[in-house]
């Protein structure tokens, strides 16, 4: 019977995720030293080389990168079992790994951590901002609980609990505010900026002004919602963000916001977790104070919005 210990599964995948032994070690709060003594056992047990090494990368073999599958299986269903434990508990309690997109995270986090604090005070929680295919992946990995994104996400392992729907309005320069509002197709003809490739909300935009993927590439790309009201401050061009990060992204910046007419575009968004997941009933009630906060949100941005 082979020895291989759930310490040497978590450094191996810390490993298998960073690709540099540093990287990994800072990750599990040892030193590279020990890292690479640890993963030197495991290969020793197993008899089999896990990982090419090179001066300057570290590249699984074919067979490390079938065992990290099966490694991801099993650190997966002993974080679970941790679950279970966790659900059998009188109230919530523990490590809470939740995902948020970055059109969301500095808008609802502040309201949401609040709520959380004072609703389940013995939650330990852990927030993860980036792109929805990386929050999928980790979450599909294990190494997420759940995740606040744009749905539908559509992938079989997971459920989908829809929140809250929100709009989106239009940014221009000050200037232009009694200027008339454009069409879907007239926003063809302006200076769109758009965040860059990956995030789902650009896709969003594209969608709703019809644009063609090379037309998209045109304008400015930024990696955030504030850059893109900055530049249109500036007088660079216009852009679309959601409803919740009016107070944030306007308040410094000479922007005038205006309302698409007729069918306004929008998003839905929700929470997702994998349907293994013993914690669905927390994850539920949790859902519960998103939302909550999602409406909390949206009433302190009405007076900011136009009508």
């Amino acid at each position: 019977m082979m020895n291989i210990t759930l310490k040497q599964l978590r450094y191996f995948e810390a490993l298998t995720r960073h690709r540099h032994f540093g990287r990994a070690a800072e990750t599990c709060a040892i030193s590279q030293p020990a890292l690479s003594v640890q993963i030197k056992e495991l290969e020793e047990t197993l008899g089999v080389v896990l990982f090419e090494r090179s001066a300057r990368q570290v590249r699984l073999t074919g067979f490390g990168q079938d065992f990290a599958e099966r490694a991801r299986d099993v650190l997966r269903a002993v974080d679970e079992l941790g679950d279970l434990a966790r659900l059998a508990k009188d109230r919530m309690v523990g490590r809470l790994r939740i995902g948020v997109i970055p059109t969301v995270a500095p808008y609802l986090l502040p309201t949401l951590i609040h709520q959380l604090n004072t609703q389940h005070s013995g939650l330990d929680v852990h927030i993860r901002e980036t792109l929805t295919q990386r929050l999928i992946a980790e979450l599909l990995d294990g190494r997420l609980d759940t995740a606040i994104v744009a749905l539908p996400v559509s992938e079989p392992g997971l459920v989908e609990t829809p929140l809250f729907e929100e709009k989106f309005v239009l940014v221009r320069n000050a200037q232009d505010a009694e200027a008339p509002v454009p069409s879907p197709e007239g926003m063809r003809e302006m200076k769109l900026l758009l965040l860059e490739e990956g995030h789902c909300f650009r896709d969003q935009a594209v969608s709703f002004c019809h644009l063609r993927p090379a037309l998209a590439r045109d304008g400015l790309d930024g990696s955030s919602l504030s850059t893109l009201v900055q530049m249109v401050g500036a007088g660079i061009g216009v852009t679309i963000i959601p409803e919740m990060a009016v107070s944030v992204e306007t308040r410094s910046a000479p922007v005038a916001l205006a309302r698409f007419p007729g069918e306004e575009p929008g998003r839905s968004l929700g929470m997702v977790w994998r349907k293994t997941s013993p914690l669905a009933p927390q994850l539920n009630e949790i859902a519960e104070v998103v939302r909550n906060s999602a409406e909390t949100l949206h009433a302190q941005n009405q007076h900011l919005l136009p009508i």
